[in-house]
């Protein structure tokens, strides 16, 4: 039995209209198929402009969260609101023959407004509204937000606006373009608009033979080079860009030009080049570099100022390199500080004295507070008894050979007290530590020498209400922590034992998948990305 092809959409009159064409042509490939309806971010918020809702792909991410957990084959999305990098495993499976990539006017009254300094549109693009600014400095431009059957509403309803913009595809498509809309040939643009996309799993050969029967290649060709020029320009919802390729059937060139524009429509930069057909791989970063040099980035940088990145705070309790912070993304707001000082004790060389036969190192300090106190041909340990792979590392470094090494204490104790003969153990600890290898040890009959090798001092700092996330290193770090905060945060765990820790506190603990400080770091991205 032939594969039923799911085809997931947004649940907008457009998206299903866009969706049913992809539906039936598929239908007359002789494929089945059917659609899955699923609301989006950008569907669901309406009352933020999109470049302030701090998310790409607000009206595509719902729909690519279904594909990859399995709910859906293919998505089918307005390509001008696709992001242009896709999730991994996701590809383009094909591009529909492009509508009318124009934006038109949709007047409430009359052409009239156009002369005069008071002039009121409504758009919820920031390309749009920049453009319109641009051409008509003395008018304001108000936000408009939802589907397009909502914004027409919201345009009938106001009694401001003189009109309101549209993508002319879009109305047309499902038959509501007003007779007395006015086309705006003179507003470029944005990349791809009027192209309908379609992405797949790459590992889904059956959907991608599929819809490869419907790509259009001119239009993949125009749209790509029109999405790679956003891409070079580091653009989407946040920067006013316009971009249009077409290929002049006579000469088969393509044509482009592209703008990049500031916020309030007072600066603009544009570009116009051409390209023979099938040598234009080149043509996207020729147009970019070309904005680049005249000021593009300093534009850009323009609209920054004074405006934070930051969607997401979060706090370190442990000092960080410069390097390490370098490794969350601009939208990740990093602090940090060290809440647990460390002291190393002065060991008495008696302590040496005598052979160590099974020594028990539970963390980094106790490696370099012995360290701090005796040479490598001092040390006199037979058995050294670890936990965490970057403390065997030290300790095999420094120090000699690990007998063995456990994930955490607990795993240790019941290592050594179940599955071998040991009657006795010198333990190199801090004053502040967790009970659980001693006293497990002890219960076991395990004698434990407990040898105190530095001083951990507890030295929190009060967080802001708006940091979302703590970085923890250690059961200690998270005692220093509660001194003076709350647990209504998400704590970041550098490995389980900390994490074990964290949960007797914190409703929301995540665990990095290895001890290290990097693999924290990519925890704290990845968590904040899925948001």
């Amino acid at each position: 039995m032939q594969k039923v092809i799911r085809i997931g959409t947004r649940e907008s009159e457009l998206a299903l209209w866009q969706a049913n064409k992809v539906r039936k042509e598929l239908l007359e490939l002789g494929y089945e198929a059917t659609l899955v309806p699923i609301k989006s971010l950008g569907d669901i918020v309406l009352d933020k402009p999109l470049y302030e809702l701090g998310v790409t792909g607000v009206f595509t991410k719902s729909l690519d969260v279904a594909m990859l957990n399995g709910d859906i084959d293919i998505a089918v999305h307005s390509l001008k609101d696709v992001p242009t990098a896709l999730p991994e495993g996701m590809v383009q499976a094909a591009v529909l023959k492009r509508a009318n990539y124009n934006d038109i006017l949709v007047l409430k009254d009359t052409e009239e407004f156009f002369g005069h300094p008071e002039g009121l549109i409504a758009t919820g693009s920031l390309r749009r509204k920049a453009m319109w600014l641009n051409r008509y400095p003395t008018h304001k431009v108000e936000d408009l937000r939802g589907n397009v059957n909502t914004r027409l509403q919201k345009l009938e309803d106001s009694e401001t606006w003189n009109g309101a913009v549209f993508a002319a595809a879009g109305l047309e498509r499902i038959g509501k373009r007003p007779a007395g809309a006015v086309s705006l040939p003179w507003m470029i643009p944005a990349p791809a608009q009027g192209a309908i996309m379609i992405t797949a799993m790459e590992i889904d050969t059956f959907s991608l033979d599929a819809c490869e029967q419907l790509n259009h290649h001119e239009t993949k060709v125009c749209v790509g080079v029109e999405r790679e020029f956003l891409r070079l320009l580091e653009g989407g919802c946040s920067a006013p860009i316009g971009a249009l390729a077409y290929v002049d059937e006579k000469t088969q060139e393509i044509n482009f030009k592209g703008v990049l524009l500031k916020k309030d429509g007072s600066k603009k930069i544009t570009v116009t080049k051409t390209a023979k057909l099938g040598k234009h791989q080149l043509l996207a970063k020729d147009c970019a570099d070309y904005i680049i040099n005249r000021g593009g980035k300093e534009l850009m940088l323009e609209d920054l100022e004074g405006v934070s990145l930051v969607k997401n705070k979060v706090y370190s309790t442990k000092k960080l390199s410069e390097l390490q912070k370098k490794e969350l993304p601009s939208s990740i707001g990093l602090e940090d500080s060290d809440f647990i000082k460390i002291r190393f004790n002065r060991l008495s060389p008696k302590v040496m004295k005598k052979e160590h036969e099974n020594v028990l190192i539970t963390s980094q300090n106790g490696v370099e507070a012995v360290l701090n106190s005796f040479t490598k041909d001092e040390i006199k340990f037979k058995n050294i008894f670890c936990v965490g792979r970057r403390t065997k590392k030290l300790i095999e470094n420094r120090i000699g050979k690990v007998t063995k090494v456990a994930k955490n204490a607990t795993k240790l104790a019941a290592y050594i007290s179940e599955e071998t003969d040991i009657k006795k153990v010198s333990y190199f600890c801090s004053n502040i530590r967790l009970d659980v290898l001693p006293s497990t040890l002890k219960n076991k009959g395990v004698a434990v020498n407990e040898i105190e090798a530095y001083k951990t001092m507890l030295s929190p700092e009060k967080l802001a209400d708006d940091v979302k996330g703590v970085l923890f290193y250690s059961p200690s770090g998270i005692t220093s922590y509660l001194e003076k905060n709350t647990t209504d945060k998400t704590a970041f765990c550098i490995g389980e034992t900390t994490a074990v820790e964290a949960r007797k506190h914190f409703e929301n603990v995540v665990v990095a998948n290895m001890p290290s400080v990097e693999s924290l770091l990519e925890l704290v991205k990845n968590h904040f990305s899925e948001e």
